[in-house]
C-alpha cells in the first residue's frame, strides 16, 4: 500500500542511507551510489558530494537525481523520490557538519570532520526538488 504524503515524508526525514540514482551517459545504466542525504517534510532534499566527483559531473549533466530509501524491520517499507536540481551551492562547514551529525554518534562527528578536511576534496551541495514520489508500506516481516 502507498503512503500517504505526510508518512513518505516523514519517513524520508529520517536518517536511512540513500541509493542516489542519476543518468550516467547514453551507453550505461544510471549510476547507483550509496549516500547521505538530508530532508525536511515539505522542503528540497540536499545531499553533499566532492566538486568534481563523478556523482557531482553526473548530477550537473542530467540536471536530475533520484534518491531512495528502505527498510526492512520492523516493517518493509520504501520511499523514491525524483526531480530536477534547485541548486548547487558550495558546502560549508556547518552544513557538513549537520550531515555527520545526522548520521554519526555525537563522540564520532568530530573525528569525522578532521579527516574529511584532510583526505576530501572539496565538497558541493545539490539541492533536490522533489517532483516524483513512489513509496509502499508492504508490512510487517
Amino acid at each position: 500500500m502507498a503512503l500517504s504524503k505526510a508518512e513518505r515524508e516523514e519517513f524520508l526525514a529520517e536518517p536511512h542511507i540513500a541509493a542516489l540514482s542519476v543518468a550516467a551517459g547514453p551507453d550505461r545504466g544510471p549510476l547507483t551510489v550509496p549516500i547521505w542525504y538530508d530532508y525536511t517534510p515539505g522542503a528540497q532534499a540536499w545531499v553533499l558530494t566532492g566538486k568534481t566527483s563523478r556523482k557531482a559531473e553526473s548530477i550537473r549533466a542530467a540536471g536530475r537525481f533520484t534518491l531512495m530509501v528502505e527498510q526492512s524491520d520492523p516493517r518493509i517499507r520504501y520511499v523514491s523520490v525524483d526531480g530536477s536540481v534547485a541548486r548547487e551551492q558550495p558546502s560549508t562547514p556547518e552544513l557538513l557538519r549537520t550531515m555527520a551529525a545526522r548520521y554519526l554518534p555525537p563522540e564520532k562527528v568530530d573525528g569525522y570532520l578532521e579527516m574529511a578536511d584532510s583526505e576530501h576534496e572539496e565538497n558541493v551541495v545539490f539541492y533536490l526538488q522533489p517532483e516524483h514520489w513512489l513509496s509502499a508500506d508492504l508490512g510487517a516481516i
